[in-house]
């Protein structure tokens, strides 16, 4: 879990380091260089990459598609940090989708954490002028599609296979980027080619060894380490691009981090009692 957070980090590193880059062609590389080698996989392991269920399938790669856009125009007008400190809302989105479409239970307890986690959400814009409200919006709606397609996933699980769901993601977010590159494209440097390439690749780490973690030991044990990931983006942003974070905003990225991981203690205890 500690790579697989690692690269992901990598990743949004790289995406912000290509800003001047149209968001939508990074979308593009990202998925198409990660479909080949999904494509690769389900050949390797001769699994047709079809699927059956089609319509689950397609509002996973619509959904994803959208929360991954959005996020990464979040990294490239936004402070690192503060970025992926609101994407890091997504499990209390997951958690509320879930109530109405898996049926789930939510204590209500958790309902406190889920307003604490908002809370500093107001904290970072109120006191960072960085922060502008259409940016933060945006942001959030990362977090309401991530949170739309974890569901869709979660309602595919046993259905598909792991790949193929992540597959359908991927060139759903390839099509749609190509299209999108017919109007609006900069055709990348050298340097950018080999960023480009590197954010496919270390984003396929990153899912495998994700995956990997989940599968050796109990989901429990290993998920709160990928909250990890806000280190590794404050000291990106810090080190690569001078980012610089008030207090206040630092605050504010602990409550909506905090609450959202006593949740996701509250949600194993529960899961487990």
């Amino acid at each position: 879990m500690l790579l697989s957070t690692f690269c992901f980090a990598l990743m949004n590193a790289m995406v912000k380091k290509l800003s001047y880059l149209p968001t939508m062609e990074l979308v593009f590389f990202r998925c198409a260089i990660a479909s080949a080698i999904g494509f690769a996989l389900l050949k390797k392991q001769q699994v047709s990459w079809i699927g059956t269920n089609r319509k689950l399938l397609f509002f996973r790669g619509l959904f994803g598609t959208v929360a991954l856009y959005t996020f990464f125009l979040t990294l490239q007008k936004m402070p690192m940090g503060t970025a992926v400190a609101i994407q890091y809302l997504s499990p209390i989105f997951t958690t509320i989708f879930a109530v109405y479409i898996l049926r789930e239970k939510v204590k209500p307890i958790q309902w406190l954490f889920f307003l604490i986690s908002f809370s500093g959400v107001l904290v970072i814009k109120g006191f960072d002028p960085r922060i502008s409200a259409g940016m933060l919006a945006v942001g959030l709606l990362s977090s309401v599609f991530s949170a739309l397609a974890y569901n869709m996933v979660r309602s595919l699980k046993q259905k598909e296979h792991p790949l193929v769901v992540v597959l359908h993601f991927q060139l759903f977010g390839a099509i749609v980027g190509a299209f999108f590159l017919a109007y609006e494209y900069k055709s990348p440097a050298f340097t950018d080619w080999i960023y480009l390439i590197l954010i496919g690749i270390v984003t396929q780490l990153g899912q495998y060894y994700l995956t990997k973690s989940l599968q050796s030991e109990k989901i429990a044990k290993v998920s709160i380490l990928n909250y990890l990931g806000i280190i590794y983006a404050l000291f990106f942003g810090w080190w690569m691009f001078d980012e610089h974070q008030h207090l206040s905003t630092l605050f504010g990225i602990l409550l909506v981090v905090g609450g959202v991981v006593v949740n996701i203690l509250i949600a194993n205890k529960k899961n487990t009692a």
